[in-house]
């Protein structure tokens, strides 16, 4: 097992793991994301750290952060409880086939086919405006739905790194209907028991900086709710430009990881 180079424990350090923390929980409560697609290229970027070191560190973080904006939707009654649960049992099955099909597939090809995807779900949003009085019904065709949406978004979580919740949220209001702040409350409910199973694989494999994931954790529990409250707040359509332009963010990146992935060759 190789061990990761920790950074120093320095007033930096801390100082950057509260603000991207800050940020993270802001963008996880308003988006129903879980954070890791901001966590993750920051503490690369801000603290050297290695990539899927900053991943483990991401999930670890992910965990409170997601618990705390699922307290704040349920409040309102707006978490699919046993949608979220079925979700979470097809995503961890997926990621297991996803980490297994990884050396097999080619990661360029894959990243240009999520960047594929991503587009055309920025556009769509801008002709789906969900209901807010619209909810997550189970039924015999949604129940297999989710389960096979749960499955498809474990394997592309272990493809490619990313949270469930830039698949999930928009999966839930195209393909299913749902009002944008169930499919963000039920979003983050997935994300929990899938985050706290990759972080018990990720500390077995000394894969996470537990001090930097306590910061993260803590400071985006400071502000996730506010992240949750702002979303109730803001015009459904509103909320899915503002979501498509944060699609917008990760399809550029996983475009920019594509092509430099095809220069390394």
């Amino acid at each position: 097992m190789i061990e990761q180079t920790r950074p120093p424990r320095s007033a930096r350090y801390y100082t950057v793991c509260i603000g991207v923390g800050l940020l993270a929980g802001l963008l996880s409560g308003l988006f129903g994301v879980g954070g890791g697609t901001v966590i993750v290229p920051l503490l690369v970027l801000l603290l050297a750290f290695d990539q899927r070191f900053a991943a483990g560190t991401s999930l670890a973080a992910i965990v409170p952060t997601a618990s705390v904006g699922v307290i704040t939707y349920a409040i309102d009654g707006h978490v699919a409880w046993i949608p979220a649960l079925i979700l979470a049992a097809g995503a961890v099955g997926g990621a297991q086939i996803g980490t297994w099909l990884l050396p097999r597939l080619s990661q360029t090809a894959l990243r240009w086919a999520f960047v594929a995807f991503l587009v055309a779900v920025i556009v769509s949003l801008y002709f789906v405006i969900p209901s807010r009085d619209a909810e997550l019904e189970l039924t015999l065709v949604t129940g297999p739905g989710l389960a096979l949406l749960g499955l498809i978004t474990g394997i592309l979580a272990g493809l490619l790194g990313v949270g469930g919740g830039i698949i999930v949220v928009p999966a839930l209001l195209l393909f299913f209907g749902t009002s944008d702040l169930v499919a963000r409350g039920t979003s983050l409910l997935m994300m929990i028991p899938t985050a706290i199973s990759g972080t018990v694989g990720n500390l077995r494999r000394s894969n996470v900086d537990l001090a930097a994931a306590a910061c993260i954790g803590i400071a985006a529990c400071t502000t996730t709710a506010l992240g949750a409250f702002l979303a109730k707040l803001i015009d459904p359509f509103v909320g899915n430009v503002l979501f498509s332009l944060f699609l917008v963010f990760i399809a550029s990146q996983m475009a920019v990881k594509a092509v430099r992935g095809r220069r390394q060759r």
